[in-house]
């Protein structure tokens, strides 16, 4: 058998050794063994290499999710208005880490770096749930949040997540915190009517993001 195919061959074979330990791993030592001598390759000579079950551990669920921070037209719009003085668009020097997110880049301001507050629709006018409350961005153009398949390092704590159906009514809601947020998402989206999940602050009900189901976004 030719050197391209070896890693084809072994890949599948070393993540199912990788299943086992002792006794049971003896027994497959030995099956793999012998299947080795029959295509003319050797299962140890790949141990022999550095390869080990621990290298297979990086196998993960991938999210049904999709985050979808503020566009970049609404953060540069909003950069464009405090430049030329809107008076609901206030120019703020953050004085700690953890109190001015960023809608745009999905992380803290650090203290000393300018942020944009000014008010955002996150529900349309004509429903029930519409509102204009006050969000950050940097006032410094930043990159957007680019890691959509990924919970945000920074909001992992002190957020609601809020479930709306497609015509923006609320149909569930739960704090989430530390390791929780990927849980609960998943559980909103597995229902039929929920359409999209924002994310907010839970003090201060501030909108901080969308989820969207993976397919929709």
């Amino acid at each position: 058998m030719s050197g391209r195919r070896r890693p084809y061959v072994f890949q599948p074979i070393l993540v199912f050794r990788s299943l086992f330990t002792s006794p049971t791993a003896d027994f497959v030592d030995q099956a793999l063994n012998e299947t080795s001598n029959f295509i003319g390759n050797s299962v140890p000579e790949f141990r022999r290499c550095g390869i080990a079950p621990a290298s297979y551990d990086f196998v993960m669920k991938t999210s049904n999710f999709r985050i979808v921070a503020l566009s970049t037209e609404v953060a540069q719009a909003a950069r464009r208005a405090a430049a030329n003085g809107a008076p609901d668009h206030a120019i703020i020097v953050a004085d700690s880490r953890d109190g001015f997110p960023c809608r745009h880049c999905l992380r803290f301001a650090q203290s000393g770096e300018r942020v944009i507050l000014f008010p955002y629709k996150a529900i349309p006018d004509g429903h029930p749930y519409s509102e204009s409350g006050p969000i950050f961005v940097h006032a410094e153009p930043c990159e957007r949040y680019g890691e959509t398949r990924k919970f945000p390092t920074d909001f992992r704590r002190g957020r609601v997540l809020r479930a709306y159906n497609s015509n923006y009514d609320m149909i569930d809601a739960e704090v989430v915190n530390g390791n929780e947020p990927e849980a609960v998402i998943e559980k909103f989206l597995q229902k039929p009517e929920t359409a999209f999940v924002d994310a907010r602050s839970v003090t201060r009900g501030c909108y901080t993001f969308r989820i969207q189901p993976y397919e929709n976004a």
